[in-house]
């Protein structure tokens, strides 16, 4: 129930506390005098909504803020809950408990992008939400008539919050919840639930259809292979008889082609030796005219070299001698008679020693070197005709060395080269100029590894007789094509193989995971019993409780009809498929509700209202607001009204806590059993409130 309410500078009011107590509350005043800002300030301070245009419209005139604070207790714990709000339109909001005398948090702001909402925790525990407050305990001026005007399905919620099945909910969405859960865990189990068994079956049939196509076609592709292995044998066979005569025309073209080689070979280094024999029958021939004529030039070389030294020696005794009367002349040019008398000895002399004349010298000396150039020309001769010898010797020498070295050693030896040579070149012409393995080859055995090669051709020839070389490729070729088709059904059939082995695979796996499947979805279905026989709101839980609920509604709102002195005596709630009906009746009659009367609608709303204190009582709501109820209500019923609500809350004390009253007709209150009245007075400093 509501404890306490305060409300600072909000709406009309300045500074207002409302102490609450069970029981019967009026509030009264004339209209405008801020009793029901008292009624936005609980919604606001609960759900930060209100029925004004916007929050900032919630400050008092010239205030910079507001606020609005409510104090309520459930089930024996004490709560608070404050809003604020600025000029500025900024809100806060803080949720507390209180215990031992302090304020323990529980929620504050409605940061909801990060999971926290101070209205959440406030519609959590008190199990409604704004929308089903409304309607449900707090009736505005001019809204008492809602309850019946209210579109049915929605009355249909009310209902259900009001008797909790809302709460099914939860539980109904939980299950669903649990069920996905489970699936879930099943699913990450085998990679399927229950909801894929119809699929499955498809697979598991498409799976047994696909083993049951492949197997003729894998029994197709072993008859192939046998075929073709019997084929592939054959031609085995073949091969094997013919390839040593393959092996053996390539051996004997091997040996034709070598003794073309051999023979082209043969005639090269014939040929080569022919021209060495020419060369050295040419180095050799006229050799031995030069050396027969060795030892004689040897001889006249000798005695050329004693003439030439013994005319050396005497050209040289004939220069010194040169020498010195050309130091005597130089001397006679300085030795000359002086009066007759010897220069040296001063001696009286007719003439001087020849050996000192001067003309006498010259006269030598003219002499000597005559000789001296008839002795040169000779040695120049002697130098000339020895070079000659020398020519002759070196090719004496030459032509010996090459006799020498050529192994000739007399006119014979070259007799018998010439012979070689002219037999030689006899083979040669002997040999076809074009030379090659096609043809008869007998013209090529020139010597006799030729000849050797010759017999080995024959051989061979004779034992590869008849075989066709092209027909022998053709038929490996056939071999290596039937090889390849066998490997290419080899793929096929082990592709088959694998895939009826993958489709059997997939088959036990599927028929396994199929028959579990069976098994939770017989568990879910279960649960979905559950689920939608006890937990959902169209349930049969559900509807035994609605039914309970409407019947206890409207028993009691026809009891409190009968107070109210109208000709309405009995009002019916009953479930229509997806909404709940409003009956009235007049003794069998049913009224229709459009033909009712104002007062008649507030009386029927009011009673319906009250009916419903019965089942909110025993919820954590247990506390009507009524708002200017008398409205269309006249004088009689008016003071009927209070009666109604006096003795009501006196016969169900245990189930409502508060009923407050907002109305304007205070007279209808005086002798009145009510617990507390309120008077409100509109001020210059804003609502004034004082308990009466």
């Amino acid at each position: 129930m509501l404890t306490e309410i305060e409300l600072g500078n909000f709406l009309s009011h300045h500074n207002t506390k409302l102490p609450f107590d069970k029981g019967v509350t009026v509030f009264v005043g004339h209209n405008g005098a801020g009793k029901s800002s008292v009624i936005d300030g609980i919604t606001f301070a609960l759900f930060g909504q209100h029925t004004r245009n916007s929050n900032k419209g919630l400050i008092r005139r010239g205030a910079n803020q507001g606020y609005a604070k409510v104090d309520f207790t459930i089930s024996g714990r004490a709560f608070e809950a404050v809003r604020k709000i600025d000029s500025k339109g900024t809100l806060a909001a803080q949720f507390f408990e209180k215990k031992d005398g302090a304020l323990v948090p529980l929620a504050a702001g409605e940061r909801k992008q990060f999971g926290e909402s101070m209205t959440k925790e406030i519609e959590s525990l008190i199990g409604m939400d704004f929308d089903k407050l409304k309607i449900a305990s707090i009736v505005r001026q001019g809204e008492l008539n809602s309850i019946i005007d209210a579109d049915p399905r929605k009355f249909k919620e009310l209902v259900n919050a009001i008797i909790g099945i809302d709460k099914l909910d939860t539980a109904f969405g939980s299950m669903k919840d649990i069920i996905e859960n489970f699936r879930d865990s099943i699913r990450k189990e085998l990679e399927y639930d229950d909801t894929d068994i119809e699929s499955l079956r498809t697979k598991l049939d498409l799976v047994i259809k696909e083993i049951s196509d492949a197997q003729p076609q894998k029994e197709e592709l072993v008859t192939k292979k046998q075929n073709q292995e019997r084929e592939l044998t054959q031609l085995q066979e073949k091969i094997d008889a013919e390839s040593p005569k393959e092996s053996k025309i390539k051996d004997l073209d091997t040996r034709k082609s070598e003794l073309v080689k051999y023979v082209k070979t043969a005639i090269t280094s014939l040929q080569k030796e022919i021209l060495e024999k020419q060369r050295k029958l040419s180095d050799c021939e006229g050799c031995f005219d030069y050396v027969s004529t060795k030892k004689e030039i040897e001889a006249q070389m000798r005695t050329i070299d004693t003439e030439l030294e013994s005319t050396r020696d005497e050209i040289r005794k004939l220069s010194e001698k040169v020498g010195k009367l050309g130091g005597q002349e130089e001397l006679a040019t300085k030795l000359k008679l002086k009066d007759g008398k010897c220069p040296v000895c001063d001696s009286v002399v007719d003439d001087l020693n020849p050996l000192f004349q001067e003309e006498h010298i010259r006269d030598e000396i003219a002499k000597m070197r005559e000789k001296i150039t008839s002795l040169t020309k000779a040695e120049k001769e002697a130098v000339l005709g020895k070079r000659d010898l020398e020519t002759q010797y070196q090719k004496a020498i030459k032509a010996e060395n090459t006799l020498k070295a050529h192994a000739v050693s007399n006119p014979k030896d070259l007799m018998h080269l010439k012979e070689e040579i002219t037999k030689l070149k006899t083979n040669v012409e002997k040999i076809p100029v074009n030379i090659d393995s096609s043809g008869n080859l007998v013209h090529l055995a020139i010597d006799s590894h030729s000849q050797t090669l010759l017999e080995t051709i024959s051989s061979l020839q004779e034992e590869t007789k008849g075989f066709d070389l092209n027909e022998f490729k053709n038929l490996k070729g056939s071999f290596e094509e039937s090889r390849k088709s066998l490997s290419i059904i080899d793929q096929h059939l082990g592709a088959i193989t694998q895939k009826i082995l993958d489709a059997k695979h997939e088959q036990d796996k599927t028929s396994k995971i199929l028959g579990e499947l069976v098994f939770v979805k017989q568990y879910v279905s279960e649960l979905d019993e559950i689920r939608s026989q006890i937990f959902n709101r169209d349930g049969p839980v559900a509807t035994s409780l609605r039914s309970w609920a409407l019947n206890l509604i409207s028993q009691k709102a026809s009891e409190y009809l009968s107070a109210f002195n109208v000709k309405i005596q009995r009002v019916s709630l009953e479930e229509k498929a997806r909404d709940v009906r409003i009956s009235c009746y007049s003794g069998n009659t049913v009224l229709d509700l459009e033909s009712l009367s104002g007062g008649e609608k507030v009386s029927v709303a009011l009673a319906l209202r009250l009916g419903m204190a019965h089942i909110l009582g025993a919820s954590n709501l247990n506390f009507i607001i009524l708002d200017e109820p008398t409205t269309h209500l006249d004088e009689e019923r008016r003071k009927s009204l209070v009666n109604v609500l006096s003795q009501a809350f006196e016969a169900n004390l245990g189930s409502i806590s508060q009923f407050i009253i907002i109305t304007h007709d205070s007279e209808i209150f005086e002798n009145s059993n009510v617990d507390m009245i309120y008077n409100f007075e509109s001020t210059a400093e804003g609502t004034k409130v004082t308990p009466l």
